[in-house]
């Protein structure tokens, strides 16, 4: 399908973006209208390269002045479909690339919407400070793109989400206004504040440009180990025991069933096994001190104290940094090892800490009536009860009949989900994918409120249109 725009609002997008910061050539789009799991395919009739703010203000006036909708895409990393336009205009932020400043003394570090997490760590190491949000797609995935979202990561449990993160924004509002928002402080009470409106809202109030990222300093002494166990409530009650035993070093602590460490091994290269022995549940902890040697030692505590009191079966702990990488990425592919083993229905919820075990002993229960022999692989961020649910057709079976069956289950997860007091959405949006779902977990009061709030910034629906109420 070819999607038409006025030759006019074509011709003034080319003159605000200038040489280099437009295409219409399809080979050049492409890439940007697959999602990565082949999941969504898009189309577009024109790609905006803004490399300032200015002109990324320029691109909104003119679409606004037209009527013309726009997708906002960062690395093309969301899992719910919300970056792939589908005929509207692709705004992708790749070129505003800028790490503004550094600050180690106001712990600070402003960086633009197309900066990757990883050249973001980066910057901060060299004044030996940290930002404490890590993704598996931390090299491609952008600063616009975590913000936008709402990101969470590895270490929500002792640092919170990415609206935990971020002391200030600049961006363009959907009148095509900027709005310079990039204060430092860490009190501000003058007001609404704007910029937790922008956070999590998937693009759709605003194109988020830069942001002021809060930095912690480095720690001293770190520790990593997997831990095998035999349910979901050993896990619970070993990460009670990890806070109260470290005084809140805890700054992950991940859980994964063995059906998901299986996939790694079979599908990703490298993977070995962490322990020579399988177990029904594995935890990956990870503990972090300013005091050197610290860590070591409480992870030491820990382990024997949980081999003691029978909830840790067995465990290792890395001895080199080499040795710790090589557990994370054993958490880290939990998704891209499911990619060969067929289709799969993927969950991203959260429910209280407490319920995990419960949630999880009912949707598997439900999963197993409802589609017998479909393989449930389960983990996540324990610490914060978010849950990567996935379920996956039975070993053999068809791809077309168990994706045909994937609204149904889902509806029937997220019906438990919702029972419990816990959401649909723990970090990855609702996008696209559950827009429509979304609405239906909500309350009259709240779509009202939240629909108000778009309509008075962005009466003519222009960014983001598909996505959110």
């Amino acid at each position: 399908m070819t999607v038409q725009m006025p030759a006019d609002v074509i011709s003034r997008l080319k003159a605000v973006l200038g040489e280099g910061g437009w295409s219409e050539d399809p080979e050049r789009i492409a890439p940007k209208l697959v999602e990565w799991r082949d999941r969504w395919v898009g189309q577009t009739p024109f790609l905006a390269l803004p490399k300032t703010t200015e002109q990324v203000a320029a691109v909104v006036g003119v679409c606004v002045q037209a009527g013309q909708p726009i997708t906002t895409q960062g690395g093309n990393t969301g899992l719910v479909g919300g970056q792939i336009p589908q005929g509207e205009i692709l705004l992708s932020t790749e070129r505003l690339k800028a790490i503004r400043d550094v600050d180690a003394r106001d712990d600070v570090l402003v960086a633009e919407a197309g900066v990757t997490l990883s050249d973001v760590h980066a910057a901060a190491a060299e004044v030996r400070r940290r930002f404490p949000l890590g993704l598996a797609s931390e090299g491609t995935a952008t600063v616009g793109g975590v913000v936008s979202t709402n990101a969470g990561g590895t270490q929500v449990l002792r640092y919170g989400m990415t609206r935990n993160l971020v002391l200030g924004l600049e961006a363009v509002l959907p009148n095509g206004e900027i709005w310079n928002g990039l204060k430092r402080l860490r009190k501000d009470n003058t007001g609404y504040d704007l910029k937790q409106l922008l956070i999590g809202a998937e693009g759709t109030l605003g194109v988020v440009t830069a942001a002021a990222l809060k930095l912690y300093t480095v720690m001293a002494s770190r520790a990593v180990a997997m831990i095998g166990l035999a349910s979901p409530e050993d896990a619970i009650t070993l990460l009670a025991r990890a806070k109260d035993e470290t005084g809140g070093a805890v700054e992950a602590f991940e859980l994964m069933g063995r059906l998901g460490v299986a996939f790694a091994l079979r599908n990703i290269p490298g993977t070995r096994d962490p322990l020579s022995e399988a177990h029904p549940w594995y935890v990956l902890a990870e503990f972090a001190s300013g005091e050197p040697g610290s860590a070591e030692a409480a992870m030491a505590r820990f382990l024997e104290s949980g081999l003691q009191a029978g909830l840790v079966a067995d465990a290792v702990v890395a001895q080199t940094e080499a040795q710790a990488k090589a557990l994370w990425a054993i958490r880290e592919n939990q998704s891209p090892a499911q990619k060969p083993e067929g289709a799969t229905w993927k969950h991203d919820i959260s429910v209280p800490v407490s319920c995990v075990p419960a949630f999880l002993a009912e949707a598997t229960a439900a999963m197993e009536a409802f589609a017998p022999g479909a393989r449930i692989a389960a983990f996540g961020h324990v610490g914060d009860g978010n849950i990567h649910y996935d379920v996956l057709r039975p070993d053999g079976g068809s791809d077309a009949e168990h994706a045909a069956k994937r609204d149904a289950g889902s509806r029937i997860v997220h019906d438990i989900v919702a029972k419990m007091g816990g959401s649909i959405s723990a970090e990855h949006g609702l996008g696209a994918m559950k827009t429509a779902e979304g609405a239906r977990y909500k309350s009259d009061v709240e779509l009202a409120a939240q629909q108000a709030i778009r309509r008075a910034l962005d009466p003519k629906r222009i960014l983001n249109p598909r996505v959110l109420f």
